[in-house]
């Protein structure tokens, strides 16, 4: 059975029946499934556990909802598409792991991750070296896509975002001269956002009064908000994750400090509003996606997450879902020019590289594509403020004009 499937699509397509396995020499012989009972298999490898998981499961969200949405309207052409997932978890070795797993094992056309710059960094090689295509959905940092010829993203680039909320920051208090940053110095994104923002502060004339560094794990922030609060700054700029982010902004304020406080990439999930409650009110946040945007697509986006999770799709959501898309599209592309299930494995892996970045989209971001690096070319961009609800338990994002 294994020799007639790789007369066709050499054990990429999967039964319907046995869609979360690979093909075995139990199965049904291929000659006996149809088009409509095979599946393509794209690889997930995302942080569904560990600090991660606070932005890696809204990622998966968006991309559970992309499987659904592109199912229902055909698949490739008549060929569904199915997502196998695997935990990146928040470390490297958990990205390594899901990759290898997603390449060797499951024979997966593309995937879609890891969560974090730091994984990329780790992970992503793996994959150029199979020549598997990699779309990271929320990896920011500078140079991820020059990694290899096979990585791509579809998360903006921090240079982009960082000076946005800056300027968005001087415009609601034209005042802020002195300024305080923070950054957690054992994560990639967060070190390689933080150079961008300090750089950003001085082309703007402002003066960086103090640099507070702290780790992902920290869960106390004491002593690096009140080193910072004592130097009296008019603004403060932090770059972490979720989870760390979320405790020090609380702690910030609790601490007495009633300035504007910027948020980095890491502050782009309502995770965080648990986290600092009420005190998450009036932070600002650069944002790649708002789910305002007037397309066809991010509307039907939008109304099937509010129907799956009653409340607006958040920015991480909406890049796993352009994620799955990216690669959908292309091998759309593809099979119109040949039937994919005619080629090989390691030819259509390099077929579909070479389509991602020649392609154009229409996604829930907006119009994007690619540079000849994998580096996204969006249209678009956004600042939010953080209005957290009287109850303190809950908010939203209101998208500064």
């Amino acid at each position: 059975m294994k020799n007639l499937i790789a007369s066709t699509f050499t054990g990429i397509l999967l039964l319907a029946a046995c869609a979360d396995r690979p093909f075995s020499s139990g199965d049904q012989p291929a000659s006996q499934t149809s088009r409509a009972t095979t599946m393509i298999p794209i690889g997930v490898a995302l942080a569904q556990t560990s600090n991660l998981a606070l932005l890696g499961q809204e990622s998966v969200n968006g991309a559970k909802l992309a499987e659904q949405y592109f199912n229902a309207q055909g698949g490739i052409r008549g060929i569904p598409i199915k997502l196998i997932f695997q935990d990146a978890g928040g470390d490297e070795a958990g990205a390594i792991n899901a990759f290898q797993t997603l390449i060797t094992r499951d024979k997966v056309v593309g995937i879609v991750g890891p969560s974090s710059s730091q994984q990329a960094f780790s992970a992503d090689p793996i994959a150029d070296r199979a020549q598997v295509p990699v779309v990271g959905p929320t990896n920011t940092a500078k140079g991820v896509p020059e990694i290899g010829e096979f990585v791509a993203r579809v998360a903006s680039p921090v240079t982009l975002l960082a000076p946005n909320s800056l300027k968005a920051a001087l415009k609601l208090k034209p005042d802020i001269r002195r300024v305080a940053v923070f950054y957690a110095q054992n994560d990639a994104f967060s070190q390689s956002e933080t150079t961008i923002f300090q750089q950003a502060i001085q082309d703007q004339g402002l003066e960086i009064i103090t640099i507070q560094k702290f780790q992902t794990t920290d869960a106390d922030f004491q002593t690096q908000a009140t080193a910072a609060i004592n130097l009296k700054p008019d603004l403060m700029v932090i770059s972490g994750l979720a989870a760390d982010s979320g405790n020090l902004v609380r702690q910030i304020r609790e601490l007495g400090y009633q300035g504007l406080i910027i948020g980095g990439n890491g502050f782009n999930t309502p995770n965080i509003f648990p986290l600092c409650k009420q005190l998450c009110d009036g932070v600002l946040v650069a944002q790649a996606y708002s789910p305002e945007h007037d397309n066809a697509i991010n509307r039907s986006f939008r109304e099937a997450y509010i129907k799956q999770y009653q409340k607006d799709p958040p920015q991480f959501s909406a890049q796993g879902f352009t994620a799955v898309q990216v690669i959908v599209d292309a091998l759309t592309v593809i099979d119109q020019q040949k039937p994919i299930r005619q080629l090989p494995l390691p030819e259509l892996r390099t077929a579909l590289n070479q389509q991602i970045l020649a392609g154009n989209y229409e996604t829930p971001l907006g119009k994007i594509s690619f540079t000849p690096v994998g580096e996204v070319v969006q249209e678009k961009f956004y600042v939010a403020q953080i209005q957290m609800n009287p109850d303190g338990k809950n908010g939203k994002f209101v998208f500064l004009k």
